[in-house]
């Protein structure tokens, strides 16, 4: 069923106050842990406690309150999930766009996504397969275990201990969906949602725990016979990890028992298959920028410490035949409202001196900017010399994923 704690609702980057009496020693732990890696801020107030996210967006569960944290900067709430979709490379399912983060917040519609994915497989029928199993019964069925008989069952007939063959749909293509079913039910705060994740949950066998359908989900190869539930593993991965796909939000597994989104993360992977189509008409394709693609710093006391963007690009050069590289970084900040820090351009000089001809440094920004594309070229330079030109690229998230890489394909240098 639903989850009846009082609900705190805050956008990204906004603070509110918890009282003493609503936040356990458990609690604590678990808000100094986020704090830790860097997904919200906690700090004593006069009143009790004041809690900020920070690029961080989804729904906590804590012991006597329910935090929802809204995207407030970049992605409008209807929009989450399409972005969400394409950085992970899977379709929109149209029961997700029946539900927005004003309302349920985004834990609901990424349940919802899992949901429709899991109720398409049983109109289709689950993958069922071979399964090895040992078991005592009083016929014989497969094939009889000798050696469990003759030393369990000490001459006696009337029971055998057979191993048995049999196509089921107790495999793990299942397991980790009826586990994730589970999962969501934790999560969701609307109760027709709650409902029927409950009522196809129990349609599907069980892993056990999260951490043996995370596992499984690992190990998974994709073929012709289980390629459709790519879907609905994508969305149950993304709910048994707290929020993340592999490196998309979380590196230690779930968080605190929620479904967290670091909206950076997020952004960086939109970004690199943003920029992937977009150069793909014209020849051009991501390269790695580590090994002997990297920039090392060697020399100073400690280990050698190293400079890579978020993407590299590599284009075809039409005068020479020859591939140049192009660096892009993602950035999740307001581009759209001030200037590009001096951090940011020292970085992305770094990335032009080490990836681009001298003759003509060049670098990529692409930020965020919600309403309206932008285009900026910022040129950096000395009295002896020009040091480089950066790109400032805003891309337009209340669009589509699909007219967002259109325009980058025009946009980029």
């Amino acid at each position: 069923m639903s989850d009846r704690r009082p609900e705190i609702r805050l956008g990204e980057y906004e603070s509110a106050e918890l009282g003493p009496d609503q936040l356990t020693a458990h609690d604590l732990d678990r808000l100094y842990a986020l704090q830790a890696r860097g997904c919200l801020t906690l700090t004593t107030a006069r009143a009790g406690w004041r809690l900020k996210p920070e690029a961080t967006v989804g729904v906590l569960p804590l012991d006597r309150v329910r935090l929802v944290m809204r995207p407030k900067f970049a992605i409008p709430g209807e929009q989450l999930i399409a972005w969400l979709a394409y950085a992970l490379h899977t379709t929109v399912p149209t029961a997700a766009r029946r539900w927005s983060t004003s309302p349920d917040g985004y834990a609901d519609l990424v349940a919802a996504a899992l949901l429709e994915e899991c109720e398409k497989l049983l109109r289709e029928g689950l993958r069922r397969d071979y399964v090895r199993r040992q078991s005592l019964e009083p016929v014989l069925r497969g094939r009889l275990d000798v050696a469990a008989q003759v030393t369990r069952r000490f001459g006696q007939l009337d029971q055998l201990h057979v191993r048995t063959f049999d196509r089921e749909a107790d495999i793990w293509d299942n397991r980790v969906l009826g586990t994730a079913l589970k999962a969501a039910l934790s999560l969701t705060s609307d109760s027709g949602l709650a409902r029927r994740l409950h009522d196809v949950a129990d349609a599907f066998p069980h892993a056990g725990t999260p951490a043996a359908a995370l596992r499984a989900l690992d190990r998974t190869q994709y073929t012709r016979l289980n390629a459709r539930y790519r879907p609905a593993h994508t969305w149950a991965r993304l709910l048994l990890r707290g929020g993340g796909v592999n490196d998309l939000l979380t590196d230690h597994g779930s968080t605190a028992g929620g479904l967290l989104l670091a909206m950076p993360a997020l952004w960086e992977a939109v970004v690199r298959r943003l920029a992937t189509e977009a150069v793909a008409p014209r020849g051009g394709r991501p390269v790695p920028s580590n090994g002997k693609t990297g920039i090392t710093v060697r020399g100073d006391l400690g280990s050698t410490s190293t400079f890579r963007p978020d993407l590299l690009i590599s284009l075809p050069d039409s005068g020479t035949g020859r591939h140049a590289l192009l660096p892009i970084d993602a950035k999740y900040k307001r581009y759209d409202r001030h200037g590009v820090s001096a951090g940011d351009i020292h970085q992305l000089l770094t990335y032009s001196a080490g990836y681009t001809p001298a003759s003509a440094p060049s670098a990529v920004i692409v930020h965020p900017q919600p309403g309206g594309y932008a285009q900026r070229t910022l040129h950096v330079g000395s009295p002896q010399r020009g040091l480089g030109a950066i790109h400032v690229l805003g891309i337009d998230t209340h669009a589509s994923p699909e007219q967002a890489a259109a325009w980058m394909r025009a946009a980029l240098p």
